[in-house]
């Protein structure tokens, strides 16, 4: 197997040739440094690249190879880190120039169990600022651009995760998800993202302030990859305010269980929002096609997301707000989104509001297992695209892309973006499967049986090939 090869190689399988001693921790992250060096220039996808802390760690656990037999299960598999998320020691900035120097002393939750479970850490990934919008171009650093097109994003905000997998330039990455946050970056760059249901991961060591509706999650290229670091980020900590028992078997294990016909709906437009354009219509109608000749039930129908809109919209702004971050440190749009915040009654009304909108929402899957929407309403948008429009225009824009994502979020239920296909641009288009509360397991197998229908692992962007 050639460099290239072993860079595109999914994650369990890199780990099983470090168990089996056919590659070792160091090989792996040198290929992968090598590629950052190449590539990350055009393709922006970290923001910081931690080569000498990573090259340290993989010469210890390529020596520690020869000592023992009892390994974890990611042993030596190289990942990304989200820059959003605490890693102790290297910078964690959030998108923002004014916090290139904010190192934080401890590690988030879900990074102490990737270290755990092995991993090697590259580096951190691009972002949008504070993590609010779904394309990575924040003031003060290259923009984040999409390997299958440059002139395209590779969306946002876990948009340099997603460009980093998709180009071979980690094996698999950690993201988190507010309102499309993976799922959108991962439709945008052809890979699996899954966004788990509330409580499933922890927020630790930190608080929760936006009602419950961001998570973390995996980026990956198979669904067996993502499963499997689920299973590895997923558990409660002692102080959670949501939590939720560990699945028995493993969400690995549920990419080999099959759960007979299931009851499918799916919709092509979002309440009030409106239609997809062509290309993503094709790929849930694409999707439901295979559905049914995998033997479940599908039909067309969706909830009612009218209500959400505008609740969602107030929790949402009131994140930048609450960055803690002076107004004039920020962007425009987030600096025009920090104006619009309203008072602390009516963010709660706000909530109360959008929770029951959940309620309606989950209420639905009474009589269904699983919702397919797409990802987003239109195919990715150009690098800079928005740039010349006011912010009321980006943020117009913004709501009416992302419409599928957020209902997700508001109610809390797990969702998984899966690749379909190509558009004549050369862009992947995707679908998400939406499941019940707690539900992953269910979307986990169908998943992997559209994938086995369907296969993408061997799609590769030529500019990862070719550089």
């Amino acid at each position: 197997m050639n460099e290239v090869d072993l860079a595109f190689t999914p994650a369990l399988e890199l780990a099983e040739l470090i168990r089996r001693r056919e590659v070792s921790p160091l090989e792996l992250v040198e290929i992968y440094l090598e590629r950052i060096g190449q590539l990350n220039p055009q393709l922006g996808s970290y923001f910081t690249v931690t080569a000498e802390l990573a090259i340290a760690d993989a010469k210890a656990k390529t020596e520690l190879l020869t000592t023992t037999s009892e390994l974890p299960p990611f042993f030596g598999v190289p990942i990304s880190i989200k820059d959003l998320n605490a890693v102790a020691g290297i910078t964690c900035t959030f998108g923002n120039p004014a916090l290139l120097n904010n190192i934080p002393n401890y590690d988030d939750g879900v990074v102490t169990r990737i270290k755990q479970a092995g991993f090697t850490i590259l580096g951190k990934t691009a972002t949008s600022e504070l993590g609010s919008l779904p394309y990575s171009e924040p003031t003060g650093f290259p923009p984040a651009r999409n390997p299958w097109n440059l002139e395209y994003t590779p969306g946002g905000s876990s948009g340099g995760a997603a460009a980093a997998v998709a180009a071979g330039l980690c094996a698999i990455a950690q993201g988190s998800d507010g309102g499309g946050s993976i799922r959108g970056p991962a439709a945008c760059c052809g890979l699996v993202g899954l966004k788990p249901s509330r409580g499933r991961v922890s927020k630790a060591p930190v608080g929760e302030r936006l009602a419950g509706i961001a998570v973390n999650g995996p980026i990956a290229r198979t669904v067996a990859d993502a499963a499997a670091l689920l299973d590895t980020i997923s558990g409660y900590v002692t102080g959670d305010p949501y939590w939720l028992p560990d699945p028995e078997p493993s969400f690995l294990a549920a990419t080999q269980t099959k759960f007979g016909a299931l009851r499918i709906a799916f919709d092509t437009s979002i309440s009030p929002l409106g239609e997809a354009d062509a290309n993503c219509q094709q790929g849930v109608r694409q999707t439901v096609e295979l559905l049914e000749q995998l033997g479940h039930q599908v039909e067309h129908k969706s909830p009612d997301f009218s209500g959400l809109v505008e609740p969602f919209q107030i929790v949402w702004q009131a994140g930048v707000a609450a960055s803690g971050l002076p107004v004039e440190a920020l962007q425009p749009l987030n600096r025009w989104l920090f104006a619009r915040t309203g008072s602390v009654a009516q963010y709660l009304q706000a909530v109360s509001q959008m929770q029951v909108v959940a309620r309606q929402i989950v209420a639905f899957f009474d009589t269904v297992d699983v919702l397919v929407l797409p990802v987003y309403l239109h195919s990715p948008i150009r690098v800079g695209e928005w740039a010349s429009l006011s912010p009321e225009e980006t943020f117009q824009n913004i709501i009416q892309w992302v419409a599928p994502c957020p209902p997700a979020n508001a109610t809390g239920q797990p969702a998984i973006a899966i690749p379909v296909g190509f558009d004549s641009k050369g862009l992947p288009i995707s679908v998400q499967l939406i499941g019940k509360p707690a539900a992953e397991a269910t979307l986990i197998s169908l998943a992997a049986q559209l994938e086995a229908a369907n296969p993408w692992i061997h799609h590769r962007p030529a500019f990862a090939i070719s550089g």
